[in-house]
């Protein structure tokens, strides 16, 4: 069978749009994650950009083995230069360097004649050779670029000693016939393209970036690149776990073998979406809460008769099972391990040490837990504080709008109170936390919705913080008070800050 590659880039050109930043430690978090579900490639960054992308991907490349860990360039000396040092100590290095193609790129953006661009494009793919045997090209808006100029650029490249060529449909603009005629055009058209392997990037523009990509690989490309939840610049990217599922589904059509645990695609989603803020619509394919429920009488009869009369995919493939042990107040740690295993959490002793006590305080306030409780709970748990921790929170209303907040924390090892009045009790309780702190943020967004079924539901606050030049970082607390929770939020963000 042919091996399809899977290229995750959803720690570059995911985490780039978001308008956020990803710490190291949630990056490297992410790059774990990654290669458990067993993609080929992980995109870490671009190591130029800043000096921050730089550290988090010199870390990523020495932490997580086992997978290529790749940087992205433009065709600059220095870019390389610098990407080359961000992955001295990956076990296998690749440099993703290149150019914009089309005439749009060329004339209006680059202001170079095509000739200069071929001639960059073979000079970086040349200098980023001499780092690294790796090198993958991509050729920036290749949809919207001449077809004998790109078959030129590409031909060109691959002497230098590019290793994979990549044809991105940047703008989002290809439809799936399109796309596959393209692709189509260049396996035969260009000489030595037998060589190296062929590589989709595709973006959401008009919703077609999933077939678009599907349409590439049936055409022979080799490697697909995407992102997990679909996140990427404007629409999106390619969502990685659709593409993965769709070749997994269909594997009698496609014909194709990947090294992929589809049981840890849930998992990856859900991290994915904590750390970035950014939430899994209920209806999107694959990890959409609502992507196997049912809800037409007609559905259900059949599902009771034959899951297979209205589900293609078994919920467990993806690791999304259902929970066959009720967890409260009076579970033990071996039955909390079990149901967090089963969930795709992997804890050590001393990480269960530490959660026992969550879950327990949690589940003598609520008569249930729920799956989704304990994702929360794991959430809350990773992101950890150590700079600022909440101690008591005291709020009082007047009126409809008007209430003042007092708030006890440890900050450091000094312990402190304060005040602040505000609009209502979330605006209050931030104010007398900025007062608290002396930071000055400004609050960009603030989301609050139900983790949880039912009057005790668990109650999810995600703030997004700009500090500075530090760019936006993502708090989430969780609370069944919400004024709890939103302050829960508001510090998990002042922490990140403070990293």
């Amino acid at each position: 069978m042919r091996r399809l590659y899977i290229f995750d880039t959803t720690l570059r050109d995911g985490e780039q749009s978001l308008g956020i930043t990803l710490n190291a430690a949630e990056k490297l978090e992410v790059a774990r994650q990654l290669a458990r579900l067993g993609v080929d490639v992980i995109e870490a960054g671009f190591p130029a950009s800043s000096p921050g992308d730089a550290d988090a991907v010199s870390v990523i490349a020495r932490e997580v083995k086992g997978v290529s860990i790749c940087g992205l360039t433009r065709a600059v000396e220095s870019d390389i230069d610098c990407c080359a040092e961000a992955l001295h100590a990956a076990e296998y290095p690749r440099i993703h360097t290149g150019i914009g193609v089309s005439p749009v790129h060329m004339e209006k953006k680059l202001k170079l004649a095509p000739e200069c661009v071929l001639e960059t494009a073979v000079a970086a793919v040349k200098h980023a050779k001499k780092y690294v045997g790796d090198v993958e090209f991509y050729a920036e808006d290749a949809f919207r670029s001449d077809r004998a100029f790109i078959a030129a650029v590409i031909e060109n490249v691959i002497e230098a000693g590019a290793t994979v060529v990549n044809i991105p449909d940047t703008v989002g603009y290809a439809t799936p016939f399109e796309y596959e005629e393209l692709i189509t055009y260049l396996m035969n058209s260009v000489r030595g393209i037998e060589k190296v392997v062929v590589s989709v990037h595709c973006h959401d523009d008009l919703g077609m970036a999933t077939a678009n990509s599907l349409a590439g690989i049936l055409a022979g490309a080799g490697q697909i690149e995407g992102a997990i939840n679909g996140i990427g610049e404007r629409a999106g990217n390619t969502s990685l776990e659709e593409v993965v599922m769709a070749v997994y589904t269909r594997r009698n059509q496609y014909g194709l073998e990947m090294r992929v645990d589809t049981r840890e695609i849930s998992a990856t989603s859900r991290l994915v979406s904590r750390v970035t803020g950014v939430p899994v619509p209920a209806h999107k394919a694959i990890v959409g809460s609502g992507a196997f429920m049912h809800a037409s009488g007609i559905h259900q009869d059949g599902i009771l008769k034959d899951r297979s009369t209205y589900e293609i995919i078994q919920p467990e493939i993806i690791g999304g099972v259902c929970s066959t042990i009720n967890l409260s107040a009076r579970s033990g740690r071996h039955a909390l391990r079990h149901r967090l295993q089963e969930l795709g959490y992997q804890l050590h002793e001393e990480e269960l040490e530490k959660v026992y006590p969550e879950f327990l305080q949690l589940a003598d306030l609520k008569k249930e837990i729920f799956d989704q409780d304990l994702h929360a709970l794991m959430g809350m748990s990773a992101s950890g504080s150590n700079w600022i921790t909440l101690k008591n929170i005291a709020v009082a209303t007047s009126g409809v709008s008007t209430a003042t907040a007092t708030i006890s924390v440890d900050i450091g090892a000094n312990s402190c109170i304060d005040a602040a009045c505000g609009n209502g009790p979330v605006d209050a309780v931030f104010k007398a936390i900025d007062r608290l702190t002396g930071i000055e943020v400004r609050l960009e967004d603030y989301s609050l919705h139900s983790v949880t079924r039912g009057s005790e539901a668990l109650g999810e606050a995600t703030v997004k913080l700009r500090s500075g030049d530090n760019g936006l970082v993502v708090g989430k607390g969780i609370s069944i008070d919400v004024i709890e929770a939103s302050t829960k939020a508001y510090v998990n963000a002042l922490n990140k800050i403070k990293m």
